[in-house]
């Protein structure tokens, strides 16, 4: 959940960094951090708060030029976030730099041995340690990169490693074990990131490198090996989106860019999903037809709003497929121990593709000989290279921690998964399928229109900018929509906020209800008569205790007005691809609300983007 650069070129390293970090500080922001290689030595500054923090201290205190530099931007984990703890680390004598994405498990055994050696440690970090032992191994004659195999393979955990030896200016040497990292292949220069968004200004040229590997970079070229120094290969890949993609274009935030990107990146999802009979295909799917056709049952796993696409996709798998499906919480999964067999496919989505919780979950279940299939927005990332299949969101960039285009993309592609399941055993016929398809293809259409009128929530979230707690209310696919918009709203706004079933409210929740509580209501279409009415009995009852009603629902749907104290009118949809267009007012809602609170709405406290430990 740390953003990592790492660069050696002809450029000023320290322009190549700061510029990288600025792209990453969505995944940490607790402090940030650069080494540059000069003159035998290394230069450092470090800073904890956000990026503007070191920026400052670098212009009042200027770093030597240098063509070899590493980053570092920091969500906390081991230690508190301060300059002090803020990466990069240092060796003994100051010789070795090293930063560090993910947990280093044995890091207590390995601190006690180097304190027994005679070691000062100067943090409470897990990646000061690495510093020093890849620092013993150099002055001890190895190069940097046998240095850093010697020591990745005493380590336990989670982890990408980048160091830089000040011996050696024009080499950067990483490492990674199930944490992300990626190479940008350049000119005469060469780049180490996170995230590609690190290094796509300069070169969209990109190697993605396997588990248990090390790569060591220098202007002429780019090698990789295995933790045992065996020779290894990456996979070259090329880089579909550009700079422009990763900027703000003209809007205050990236959420809120990314919230109006959302047709286009429906639209995108959608692309090429067809053969020339009509056919639906997907991206890589390395499971048979008749494998698929003797799956029993499914498990989607995945954690916050990838667990509630999960939650939308068993309702439409279970319809179009007829086969079970459960919904997990991926880091509970493995530790209830499951019922996995070869005939169970397990469905794990994740945006970053990098996940720490779900990705341990894919692993139990290939140990069980289960089936895999990822839903993922992040070519090459690890969770699709160790899937048995991918279904790639094709959202672009998502910059804003919280997930909107995130979300929908991931939507679709369960509709797509349950579509093509349905294909495959024949549930459904071809001409049921298209027609579902066609329904797919008019929703950037509508989710355009229900941004158009954006102003409208906009003035609904000044009208509730001074509340304390919201609640929210779905039934059937609509659930799960409720559980999104509460999620959203706790992650920008700060504030208590829920989402219930409404057939819950009698078992409990109603307790809450209160004089002029705001509830949002997300109605079912008509075309789901029964549940329509029980949403509708549900508003009317938490209304006559007080409760402000905002209420979702179809545009012509007459039969809410009385008990609607606000309407959000919603284009007319099949209800299991409701949740769509009913997330995005929610979406613009907390967006605004948290603007108005004067939150950060792109970098909420606490939180980073790609949760990269369990």
């Amino acid at each position: 959940m740390c953003g990592i650069v790492g660069y050696v070129g002809e450029k000023q390293a320290q322009d190549v960094v700061i510029e990288g970090l600025r792209r990453l500080e969505y995944r940490g922001y607790d402090s940030a951090g650069i080494a540059l290689v000069h003159d035998d030595r290394i230069a450092t500054d470090k800073r904890a708060g956000k990026l503007a923090n070191l920026e400052k201290a670098i212009d009042e205190h200027p770093l030597p030029s240098s063509t070899t530099g590493i980053g570092h931007t920091r969500w906390a984990t081991h230690g508190a976030p301060n300059d002090t703890n803020a990466h990069p680390h240092l060796g003994a004598s100051g010789r070795v730099a090293v930063v560090h994405n993910g947990i280093i498990e044995n890091f207590a055994r390995l601190r006690d041995e180097l304190e027994r050696a005679g070691h000062e440690l100067l943090s409470e970090t897990d990646t000061e340690i690495t510093a020093h032992l890849i620092e013993d191994e150099v002055v001890a004659g190895a190069d940097l990169t046998t240095a850093m195999q010697n020591v990745c393979r005493r380590l336990e955990g989670a982890f990408t490693l980048v160091a830089v030896d000040s011996h050696d200016p024009a080499r950067v040497v990483a490492a990674r074990r199930n944490s992300p990292l990626v190479v940008g292949i350049g000119e005469g220069e060469n780049f180490i990131g996170s995230d590609v968004a690190a290094f796509i200004e300069h070169t969209r040229e990109a190697l993605e490198l396997g588990q248990d590997q090390v790569v060591t970079i220098t202007r002429e070229g780019v090698s990789v090996t295995d933790f045992d120094g065996n020779e290894a290969e990456g996979r070259r890949y090329h880089v579909d989106w550009d700079l422009a993609a990763a900027e703000k274009d003209g809007f205050d935030w990236f959420m809120r860019k990314e919230i109006f990107e959302q047709p286009r990146a429906i639209g995108d999802a959608l692309l090429g999903r067809h053969d020339e009979d009509g056919q639906l295909k997907l991206d890589e799917v390395r499971i048979s037809d008749d494998e698929l056709r003797d799956i029993d049952k499914i498990i989607i796993v995945g954690c916050g709003t990838a667990n509630y696409a999960g939650m939308v996709a068993k309702y439409a798998i279970e319809h179009w497929t007829r086969i079970p499906c459960e919904v997990e919480l991926a880091h509970e999964f493995r530790y209830r121990d499951p019922i996995l067999t070869r005939n169970t496919l397990v469905v794990a989505i994740s945006q970053s593709g990098e996940t720490a919780d779900t990705l341990m979950a894919i692993r139990h279940a290939v140990k069980q000989r289960a089936k895999v299939l990822a839903i993922c927005n992040t070519n090459g990332s690890t969770i699709p290279r160790e899937s048995d299949a991918v279904i790639y969101t094709h959202a672009g960039p998502e910059i804003g921690v919280a997930s909107t285009k995130g979300f929908l993309t991931q939507l679709v592609a369960c509709y797509l998964l349950g579509l093509y399941l349905a294909q495959v055993r024949g549930t459904k016929y071809g001409d049921e399928i298209a027609a579902v398809v066609r329904e797919l293809a008019q929703m950037p259409a509508h989710v355009e229109r229900v941004l158009a009128d954006a102003e409208t929530i906009y003035g609904l979230a000044e009208r509730f900018k001074d509340t304390k707690s919201v609640l929210f209310l779905g039934r059937h696919a609509g659930f799960p929509v409720a559980l999104e918009g509460a999620l959203k709203l706790k992650e920008l706004a700060y504030i208590h906020a829920e989402g219930f079933a409404a057939g819950e409210l009698k078992h409990g929740p109603i307790a809450l209800i209160e004089e002029g509580l705001p509830v949002f209501c997300v109605v079912p279409p008509r075309g789901r008569d029964q549940l329509h009415d029980k949403m509708v009995s549900a508003i009317q009852e938490i209304r006559a205790r007080g409760a402000l009603t905002i209420v979702l629902a179809e545009e012509d749907d007459d039969e809410v007005t009385p008990y609607a104290d606000v309407r959000i009118p919603l284009p007319t949809v099949p209800t299991l691809l409701q949740p769509v267009i009913a997330t995005v007012p929610l979406q613009l809602f907390s967006c605004e609300l948290a603007t108005l609170m004067g939150h950060d709405v792109d970098q909420p406290r606490n939180l980073a983007k790609s949760v990269t430990v369990e």
